[in-house]
């Protein structure tokens, strides 16, 4: 037999999770039209990875397309152009997070520390805008500012009796180019995070410490940064998901034949060859090395995080 005391408490903890449970209906509403999107678009579509493994066709389908089990992922890795594209797609990866990760911090903290409330506003909407501009527009800008016969820079290198140089294909400038309009255009939108993130900290901190006679480098040093630390390794973790995912429309809009050498990345090649020439085991698979290499490297970076006690989970 159960005793009173704990059919007492038993029935207690239910009482306790109906109220609970009631609390949080309109939360769960909320996100059920999240959940929604995320089966429908993200987890459903992911039953289409078998393709890699199967050479379909359309007359057959997913399901009748003969088993071909490890054979396109053999003819993928024996292609020595799929050795350069993989190298590209990291290449240009690690020196976009190496290059670019560091500027939102460093905008942020210089933002925190305008007092003039106007200007502060007016920098923050300049950078900001730039991520609400499309591609197209973005590749634009920046083929009409270096250009080789009708750029800017390139009119005035001839206006003051230089000679015309070729920024768009010679791949050390083009890198330059490729990584400096994507940290224009997205700076502003990961600033905003960082300056949520400093605006928690507790301003008498910064009062103490000026008091004890730190100066703002050494405020900055000693509490902006690690206060927002934990914001920074999880925008790290998050950036390192997307490693093999370099920006298809920019490297298109960008790219010429001139520097495919280094140029040349999965998304391309699997727009080139699946969409374009129909090879949609081929690129499948490629989608799910990508995908793989992508997770890998999201649990290496938390467990990374984990030592300094900053993981995810």
């Amino acid at each position: 037999m159960i005793p009173v005391k704990a059919l007492g408490a038993e029935q207690e903890r239910n009482f306790k999770r109906r109220i609970r449970f009631r609390k949080n209906i309109p939360l769960m509403l909320m996100f059920f039209p999240v959940a929604v999107y995320f089966i429908v678009f993200k987890y459903v579509p992911m039953l289409g990875s078998v393709i890699a493994f199967k050479q379909y066709n359309f007359s057959d389908g997913i399901l009748g397309s003969p088993w071909v089990g490890l054979d396109n992922f053999r003819l993928l890795f024996s292609n020595p152009q799929m050795v350069n594209t993989i190298r590209n797609t990291l290449l240009l990866s690690a020196l976009k997070i190496a290059a670019g990760f560091p500027f939102p911090i460093l905008l942020a903290i210089l933002l925190n520390e305008v007092r003039k409330a106007w200007f502060k506003k007016t920098v923050q909407t300049l950078v900001y805008l730039p991520h609400f501009f499309n591609w197209i527009i973005v590749s634009g800008i920046v083929i009409t500012i270096f250009s080789q016969e009708n750029g800017v820079i390139n009119h005035l290198i001839v206006k003051w009796g230089g000679t015309a140089y070729p920024f768009l294909y010679k791949e050390l400038s083009w890198i330059v180019i490729f990584l400096g309009s994507g940290i224009w255009k997205e700076v502003g939108f990961s600033t905003i995070v960082y300056l949520a993130a400093i605006t928690s900290i507790d301003p008498s901190l910064y009062e103490s410490a000026g008091m004890d006679g730190a100066n703002k480098w050494r405020q900055i040093w000693h509490i902006t940064l690690p206060s927002i630390r934990p914001t920074i390794v999880l925008l790290l973790i998050l950036s390192m998901g997307s490693v093999m995912e370099v920006s298809f429309d920019q490297i298109y809009l960008l790219q010429n034949s001139v520097v495919s050498n280094v140029s040349e990345v999965i998304s391309t090649f699997i727009y080139q060859a699946g969409l374009q020439g129909g090879q949609f085991s081929i690129t499948s698979a490629m989608g799910l090395f990508e995908s793989l290499v992508g997770l890998i490297l999201v649990i290496a970076s938390n467990q990374i995080a984990r030592k300094f006690k900053q993981g995810l989970w």
